[in-house]
């Protein structure tokens, strides 16, 4: 019996928007970071400026701290999945910087009244997926909230020499991806009812997957940046390194590689309110188009790693991580940053 099968309370059923397509539309994010005030501290080696995956702060030396949080709505009926789901993506943004992780604060929206032994197996599919991260529990918040929320305020550590950004991009770098795109319309098909359950399954797996030997694998090659592909989508998060090292980035539509059932569900509309966001707030920096395009905005829960280093660097990468493709290039700063050839 499959996990959802067993899955009798229909999560997603009960939200507007699942997973990292239930973020604030990128446009209102970037107004209202615009007008935070800023003050210098040198001990601060990553923040909010360049829309990083994490933040860095240096506390000796060779020391520093990564520091992230992500929680989102259900992405699947499944109610331990969806709380394993929920670490995998939390946990990923440490890794996106190079870092180890090593604990969490829970943060969860609870609806009063609900069955709470579903509220149990979300929680330890957390615990048990951040467990083989090797991520402690350390407590954490909830609220009475009508929507089901769920996720973690993640630590790490890292070498403040060793921190990967998504700053570094530069020109004659190869573009890579570790994951397949398409969990946002599969989750929309779900919701819809449509999806197919080896889809399903299939997205699952793929959000279920840790980034961990993704970023492993990068030790010891000549990285120049690194992102994880989330919630804005490959475009959205590709807008954010190219934006950050001033590069365009070249992405190849017809070497971008779906999870099984995705093109099916985009051309069947099951298309969330989160893709527009992305679509409105990302278009404007794109320069040429795709029949894909639609899967290119898609927002992804627990994405892959996008990562620009060079040829050889690429060759070696890949070599450790068979799953990892190629989708582009990076070029010097052109018209616009982003361009879909």
């Amino acid at each position: 019996m499959t996990a959802l099968e067993k899955a009798a309370p229909k999560l997603t059923a009960k939200t507007r928007a699942g997973g990292c397509a239930a973020k604030l539309s990128p446009k209102i994010l970037d107004r209202a970071l615009k007008n935070l005030p800023r003050w210098e501290n040198e001990n601060v080696l990553i923040g909010y400026d360049t829309a990083d995956d994490a933040g860095i702060y240096k506390i000796a030396p060779d020391l520093a701290l990564v520091q992230t949080v992500d929680f989102f709505t259900p992405v699947v009926d499944d109610p331990y999945t969806f709380g394993a789901i929920a670490a995998a993506n939390a946990v990923s943004d440490v890794y996106a910087m190079g870092g180890r992780a090593i604990s969490a604060l829970s943060i969860l929206g609870w609806p009063a009244g609900e069955d709470e032994d579903v509220l149990g197996k979300i929680m330890a599919g957390g615990a048990d997926k951040l467990k083989e991260s090797g991520v402690s529990v350390l407590g954490g918040h909830s609220i009475n909230d009508p929507e089901v929320k769920f996720g973690y305020a993640v630590t790490g550590l890292i070498h403040p020499d060793r921190v990967k950004s998504n700053a570094g991009a530069k020109e004659g770098d190869v573009l890579l991806l570790t994951k397949k795109i398409g969990t946002g319309v599969i989750s929309s098909a779900l919701k819809k009812g449509i999806a197919k359950q080896e889809h399903v399954e299939g997205a699952m797996q793929s959000m279920l997957t840790l980034n961990r030997a993704a970023a492993e694998a990068m030790d010891g090659l000549d990285v120049h940046g690194v992102t994880d592909v989330t919630g804005f989508g490959l475009l959205g998060h590709a807008r954010e390194m190219a934006l950050a090292s001033n590069v365009t980035l070249e992405i190849a539509a017809n070497d971008v590689r779906f999870l099984d059932g995705a093109l099916e569900y985009a051309r069947a509309g099951a298309l969330s309110g989160g893709l527009g966001n992305n679509r409105d707030f990302v278009a404007s920096c794109v320069e040429g188009a795709s029949e894909v395009d639609d899967l290119l905005y898609d927002p992804q829960t627990s994405g892959g790693l996008l990562i620009a280093l060079p040829e050889a660097a690429a060759d070696a990468y890949m070599k450790k991580m068979p799953a990892a493709y190629r989708l582009g290039r990076v070029t010097a700063r052109g018209t616009k940053p982003l361009k879909i050839v």
